[in-house]
This record gives C-alpha cells, sequence and structure tokens, in this order.
C-alpha cells in the first residue's frame, strides 16, 4: 500500500479530496435515488391506472401524464440540469454542489422509474387481479395487496436500473460544478491534465455500479416466487 500511495502513478492523487467527493456522490445517489422513489412510484402507478382496460381507466388523464413522463425523459441531463438551474436556485437556494444537484436528478429520473413502474405492473397477471376482484377487494385493496406485492420484483429490478443511471447522472454533474467523483474528474482529470485522477474517479464509480447492481439482482432473486 505504500508503494501504491507514493508511486509516481498515484501521487498527483488527492485522497483526502477523493474521499470527500465520493461522500459527496453517495449523498446525491441516496438524497434523489430517495426522492425518485417517493415522486417515481406513485407516478408510475397512476399512469398504470389511467391506462385502457385498467382500474381508472381515463385516456384523458393517461394522455396528459404520458406526455409529461416522455417530455422530461427527451431531454438529455445536462441540459435538463441547465434549463432547470433558475428553478433549482429557487427552490434549494443554489444550483451547484450537492444540494443544488439533487432537484434536477429527481426530475430526470422519476419520469424515468415511473415507466419502469408502468411496465411492471402491467405483467402481473390478470388473473390474479381479476380473481381479488371477484372476492369484493375494493381498488385500494387491489393496488396494495395485489398489484404491488406481485409487480415487487420488477419494481426492485427498475430501482437497481434506476440507481446505476443516477450514478451516471452525478457524474455528468460535475460539468457544471455539480460536485462529486464526476466533478473531481473533470475539474482535476481532464482540465489539469491529472489523467491519474480521472482514472481513479472512473475506477470508484464502477465499484460502486457494480456494488448496486449485485445488491439489486440479489433482492429481485430473493423476492422473485419459485
Amino acid at each position: 500500500m505504500d508503494w501504491f500511495h507514493s508511486s509516481d502513478l498515484m501521487k498527483e492523487v488527492r485522497w483526502d479530496e477523493v474521499w470527500e467527493q465520493s461522500q459527496n456522490t453517495l449523498l446525491m445517489l441516496g438524497w434523489s435515488t430517495l426522492f425518485t422513489l417517493l415522486i417515481g412510484l406513485p407516478l408510475g402507478v397512476l399512469v398504470f391506472l389511467f391506462s385502457k382496460g385498467q382500474l381508472f381507466s381515463n385516456q384523458w388523464f393517461y394522455s396528459i401524464l404520458s406526455f409529461v413522463i416522455n417530455i422530461l425523459r427527451s431531454i438529455p441531463f445536462i441540459v435538463l440540469m441547465v434549463m432547470l438551474i433558475p428553478f433549482t436556485r429557487m427552490l434549494v437556494d443554489t444550483s451547484i454542489g450537492v444540494k443544488g444537484t439533487i432537484p434536477p436528478l429527481v426530475i430526470a429520473a422519476a419520469p424515468f422509474f415511473a415507466r419502469l413502474v408502468e411496465t411492471s405492473l402491467r405483467e402481473v397477471d390478470k388473473g390474479v387481479v381479476e380473481a381479488a376482484q371477484s372476492m369484493g377487494a375494493s381498488p385500494l385493496q387491489i393496488i396494495w395487496k395485489v398489484m404491488l406485492p406481485e409487480a415487487r420484483p420488477g419494481i426492485i429490478a427498475g430501482i437497481t436500473i434506476t440507481a446505476v443511471t443516477l450514478v451516471s447522472y452525478t457524474a455528468m454533474a460535475g460539468a457544471i460544478g455539480g460536485g462529486g467523483l464526476g466533478d473531481l474528474a473533470i475539474r482535476y482529470g481532464y482540465q489539469r491534465f491529472k489523467p491519474e485522477v480521472m482514472y481513479v474517479c472512473v475506477i470508484l464509480l464502477v465499484v460502486l455500479v457494480q456494488i448496486l447492481q449485485m445488491l439489486g439482482d440479489r433482492l429481485v432473486r430473493h423476492f422473485t416466487k419459485k
């Protein structure tokens, strides 16, 4: 380990800065994932329920929600982040750093996750829902006790995909001062011509993605019915 820290290859790497920005990346990922779930899950459920042939089928509401989701999903994240600077400043008093990055992360990821939730709910066996209806279950009971439990493996897989996507978004946020490992890679690795810093940041991001994917896959296997 002494050789690793003192070698010429790593002499430009400031490990205290790497640690600090790693913490910032985890903060951005944690908070943005939480708010994405809180917004995206009910949004995805609503889109599904308003779609044709479902419990609250309403083409007008479905078209509006679907249109908004598609618009937000169509805008590249880095462009969306710039567009939302006035809104972000109004919401959290800053558009940079960890705090300034979370709102655009959530606005970008929530529609994406909502579509994954909708897709998972569409894969639920209609026979199970019809059986619950025939037994007199209310729409709320069908949603909470039938649809969501049946779709749980798919929703967990969607959470995993969303979290991995958010890792790449946090890296992109570094291009406009978002903080985190992406910011460190751009500021020191690229702009100051210190490629070793960039390599360290990339390796850490890859490790983070692998951990998230492994955890997500394990949870999906756990909740998938044999």
